[in-house]
């Protein structure tokens, strides 16, 4: 057995025990018996000496150059390269995820790290003719202040560095709130972060419960900017906060993603997509496909293939090789999993394969969902409604193209999507009318690349896109700049033509 890590704050460049001293515990959702972690049970006061470092940090950082910030994003970058495998382990012991998915995470963060550093020499803003003589006129983007990041625990790596790195790269400081599951993961990125050398109070880190430091952070007036990643349950209510104290927020939240297979799709290929992206991180990813749609002329051979498939998959820890479907996070993700198992059968689906907690041999010291598939679901169920964030999919019968799309739409969120079709007219019709923020033309709902934007629509967001281009669009704010060199005073939107 390893010996636990004690994970600390980090705050003005300091490791700190938190001023309160309770801790916590992280365990192996593969074997609960281990403990991974002790981590800090934090209070608002140590949120209040992270808002100071990183205020005070920031009057210094916003004035570094643009491409000298990016070098420590770029330093990071290696490191991670450098730490891929033991970040990856330490992945596969706290959160779970297979070890190709694991280190498929810390390369999320790597390719983050140098994406974003390339940004410090773009950052463009736009120059544009004056409506006056001898006036130049121009926008730049500025940074925002202190940003609060506030992560899950599903991609304990990838999604924090998504955050930090751009907001670090436009010139704003960064208080990191990890999920209470992964506080070791979290930890081991924040010394990533502190060797490449980042100056006192840029990045700091405050482990702790949500309903304590995470509301600290969000309805503290020093911070700037709040970029959560959760629940939509959660989201709407740091949203609200932020919304009364007119606070920049950025939201992406749950997903009930659905992939459509129509009649004349490639079958082998489509059900490749399925598998993968119904139980790839034990379903437990915003963009997991939990809805199968499928035309009523493939739907009994398509049902009979991934039922097959299905019933092979090996569950167990992360760090085995051959494993396919991890565990679930916690007891009590398990629990709401195997209660939304109750909610289909008194809806009236049908279990074809799974359906329960797996308890045999070794499973029974970890926290494992059997993959499941419920068939004779309606669009009006709360399993083809509800986001169940574990490895059960929804077969949905549909009859035509036209029925597909509408019932794929129906639902509060639009995050991901996906269709198998052969047919270009449909695959282009699909991507015109999906309400979605992504949608895959013959390829599984997952699979997101960090220089395109990411994010969705309805309750899945509030219009944000992180990765890409339009994550700058959060961590900086547009400046307009006039320089009039007339020598005479110009009165703009004066109307003095004769």
């Amino acid at each position: 057995m390893v010996t636990p890590l004690t994970c600390r704050n980090y705050i003005n460049g300091q490791w700190l025990t938190a001023v309160a001293g309770a801790t916590l515990e992280s365990r192996n959702p593969a074997n609960k018996r281990e403990v991974i972690a002790t981590f800090l049970r934090s209070t608002g006061t140590d949120v209040e000496a992270a808002v100071v470092a990183a205020r005070q940090a920031y009057q210094i950082w916003r004035l570094v150059p643009a491409p000298a910030r990016a070098e420590y994003v770029f330093k990071v970058g290696e490191l991670l390269s450098k730490y891929k495998e033991e970040l990856a382990q330490l992945i596969c012991r706290e959160m779970g995820k297979p070890i190709a998915e694991a280190r498929g995470d810390v390369q999320e963060g790597i390719d983050c790290a140098f994406y974003s550093a390339a940004e410090g020499r773009r950052l463009f803003g736009q120059t544009t003719p004056s409506e006056m003589p001898n006036k130049f006129a121009m926008t730049v983007r500025m940074p925002i202040g202190v940003c609060a990041l506030i992560t899950p625990w599903n991609f304990p790596i990838a999604i924090p560095c998504w955050k930090a790195m751009p907001a670090l790269v436009c010139g704003n400081t960064v208080i990191f709130k990890p999920a209470e599951d992964t506080p070791a993961c979290a930890t081991k990125l924040v010394e990533i972060f502190a060797e490449a050398g980042l100056p006192p109070g840029v990045m700091n880190l405050v482990h702790g419960v949500g309903e304590e430091v995470g509301k600290a952070l969000v309805a503290h007036p020093h911070v700037d900017l709040v970029s959560f990643t959760g629940s939509s349950e959660t989201g709407a209510e740091v949203g609200s906060i932020c919304g009364q104290t007119h606070k920049r927020v950025c939201l992406e939240m749950g997903g009930k993603n659905a992939q459509i297979v129509m009649e004349d799709a490639d079958l082998e290929l489509a059900l490749d997509g399925a598998v993968w992206g119904a139980f790839g991180t034990a379903g437990q990813r915003c963009t997991a496909t939990s809805r199968l749609i499928l035309h009523q002329d493939i739907k009994e051979k398509f049902t009979a293939m991934l039922k097959e498939r299905t019933s092979k998959l090996r569950l167990g820890a992360g760090s085995d090789p051959n494993t396919q479907v991890g565990p679930i996070i916690n007891e009590r993700q398990l629990q709401r999993i195997s209660q939304y198992l109750d909610i289909a059968r008194a809806e009236g689906a049908k279990v074809l394969i799974g359906g329960k907690i797996a308890t045999e041999g070794e499973l029974e010291n970890g926290y494992f969902f059997q993959p499941t598939i419920l068939d004779e679901v309606t669009p009006q169920m709360r399993v083809a409604q509800e986001e169940i964030f574990g490895p059960v999919v929804a077969l949905i019968k549909v009859n035509s193209f036209e029925e597909a799309i509408s019932i794929l739409n129906n639902t509060k969120y639009g995050l991901s999507s996906s269709i198998y079709t052969r047919d270009i007219n449909r695959a282009f019709t699909a991507m015109r009318d999906i309400e979605a923020g992504i949608t895959y033309i013959n390829g599984p709902t997952i699979g997101a690349e960090v220089h395109l934007p990411f994010g969705g629509v309805k309750q899945t967001g509030n219009g944000h896109r992180e990765a890409g281009t339009t994550t700058l669009d959060i961590f900086t704010e547009w400046k307009t700049v006039y320089v009039d060199f007339s020598g005479s005073l110009q009165r703009a939107q004066i109307d003095n033509r004769e």
